[in-house]
Formats: structure tokens, sequence, C-alpha cells
């Protein structure tokens, strides 16, 4: 019995797990779940304890960054990696640089792939951190492939905090921001999120054609003074971005 038991309570929080990809309210989560709504908002609660889901304390809910972590992790020993690293190590191969891979998860990306430069030094960044989206090239070119009243309804959630001088912390200026990165197709980050890097990069979009994360290429800035350095390698990052998309199954952009 004790057995039994104890397999039913993985049966359901594996029911909450996914039908919290697709929901984000208890009511909607309980229904696709088919379980009650107590027991619903008793899963959910232990998921945000152990970082597996996210809630913004008003009866919403969304994936949280232990679940892009350990899929990062995993990443590492699925086909797909085989289809996604080739990839990426071209871009850091031709960049130079370092490159990331993120995923979406709730109001944040969290990375899942990091393949460190050419150049002696290394950047915070690491497998599992997650990063927000106003202040980062990956998180800019992932709100640049939303809705502007989507955008803004997530700005004001998660706010705008000041990470360095640079950061850009009104709506407007982001939004239009975020216009050139569509207009680019990739985004740039001077300094923004951390102080003496600068990066550039592109959404990916999965299977659906909804944006799913983003590719970057990030270095110091004293090795970014050359001429155009952002539209050489945003260039890049972009179609190293659309082969990823492909990779995890967009629809092709004619």
């Amino acid at each position: 019995m004790p057995e039994e038991n104890a397999r039913s309570a993985v049966d359901k929080t594996l029911g909450v797990l996914e039908a919290l990809a697709d929901h984000s309210r208890i009511a909607d989560i309980a229904a696709a779940s088919g379980l009650p709504k107590p027991t619903v908002h008793r899963i959910l609660q232990t998921l945000v304890r152990r970082g597996f889901a996210l809630t913004d304390g008003r009866g919403q809910y969304a994936g949280g960054p232990r679940i892009l972590s350990l899929a990062g992790r995993f990443l590492q020993r699925l086909d797909l990696t085989d289809r996604v690293h080739p990839i990426l190590r071209e871009l850091q191969e031709r960049t130079e640089w370092t490159v990331h891979l993120a995923l979406l998860s709730g109001d944040e990306a969290v990375y899942v792939v990091k393949l460190e430069g050419a150049k002696p030094y290394h950047l915070a960044s690491r497998v599992g951190m997650s990063l927000r989206l106003h202040c980062t090239s990956i998180g800019k070119a992932i709100l640049a492939a939303m809705p502007d009243d989507e955008v803004r309804a997530l700005l004001r959630r998660a706010g705008m905090p000041a990470r360095t001088p640079h950061t850009l912390t009104d709506e407007d200026l982001l939004l239009k921001d975020l216009a050139g990165v569509r207009r680019r197709g990739y985004a740039e980050d001077h300094e923004e999120n951390e102080a003496g890097v600068c990066a550039v990069g592109a959404a990916v979009f999965d299977h659906t054609g909804r944006v799913a994360g983003g590719v970057s290429a990030a270095a110091l800035v004293h090795l970014a003074d050359e001429k155009g350095w952002a539209a050489a390698r945003g260039n890049l990052v972009r179609r190293a971005a659309g082969e990823v998309s492909q990779a995890l199954g967009a629809p092709r952009v004619s």
C-alpha cells in the first residue's frame, strides 16, 4: 500500500507539471490534470518551494528555473544535443566569443548551454543561472518576439531593476529598443546586464512557432572595440538561432 500511495502522489505531481506547461491558473491546471483544486494548490506550493514552479502571488503560476536547469543537464544526453551543439560550436568558433543558449521560463530565462570563448577569460554566466529579460541580449530578443502589450505586462510583473548604469529601466525606452531588435533580427547588450560585458542575441522558436529562448555571443567590452562588431556578430547569431529553431522543430520562415 505505501508503494501504491507513493506512486499515486508521483502521478499527481507529474500531472500538475504537464498541465503547468500550458496553463497558469489553478482552476485550469486542475481541469487539465483532473485533480481537485486543493490538491493542485498543495502540489504547486511544493513545486514553488523546490524551484520547479514560479508564482506571482496573485494566483498565476509558471514553470520554474529548476525545470530548465535539469533540462539543460539532460540535454547533454539527448539526440537533440547532437543537432544543437554543432551549431553553437560553429558560432563560438566564428565569433570567438562565449556562446549561450537560454530557454524561457516564466518571466525570465535560464542558461542551458554555455561554450567558453577563445580568449583566456570566463564570464560569470553558468548553466542553470537565470537571467532577466529587460537587460540581456537574449532577454531582449525574446521580448522582441512578443506583442508590446505582453511585453508591458511582463515588465510590470517582473520589474526593470537597474543592473548597471546602462540598464534601460523605462518601458517606453525599452520598447523603442525592441523595435530596433525586430528590424535587425538580433538584440544588443551594451553593458546593460554586467559592467564590462557586451553581447548580441537572437530569439529561438519551438515547434509551435512560439518564442522558446535565445542564443547569444558575449565578450568583454575591450575585445569588441572594432567598428561594426555588433552587426557582424549579430548576423552570425541570428543565423545560428534560426538553425537552432529548426532543430527544435520550428516552422521554416520563407
